[in-house]
């Protein structure tokens, strides 16, 4: 039986919400680094929409891994 490589549907191409099974659109970016892992200019992402940004704000920043939250249309990717 041969199955597709890949799904010949067109790909959602809006980012998604980086909350476990959220498949809301992404609105904010919320920036980050593990000081253990990265250097201090070095930042990772997730995505929010609006109901969970707070939520992910709250678990990076009790970590100390919280740098910035900038709304998607605004973000300027720093790596590219």
């Amino acid at each position: 039986m041969n199955f597709p490589l890949s799904d010949p549907s067109p790909a959602h191409t809006t980012p998604q919400c980086s909350a476990k099974g959220c498949r809301a659109d992404a609105v904010w970016v919320l920036a980050w680094n593990n000081p253990k892992l990265h250097t201090p200019e070095r930042r990772k992402t997730w995505l929010a929409c609006d109901e969970h940004r707070e939520h992910l704000s709250q678990f990076l920043g009790v970590r100390g891994f919280l740098k910035d939250v900038v709304p998607l249309a605004d973000w300027a990717d720093p790596d590219a």
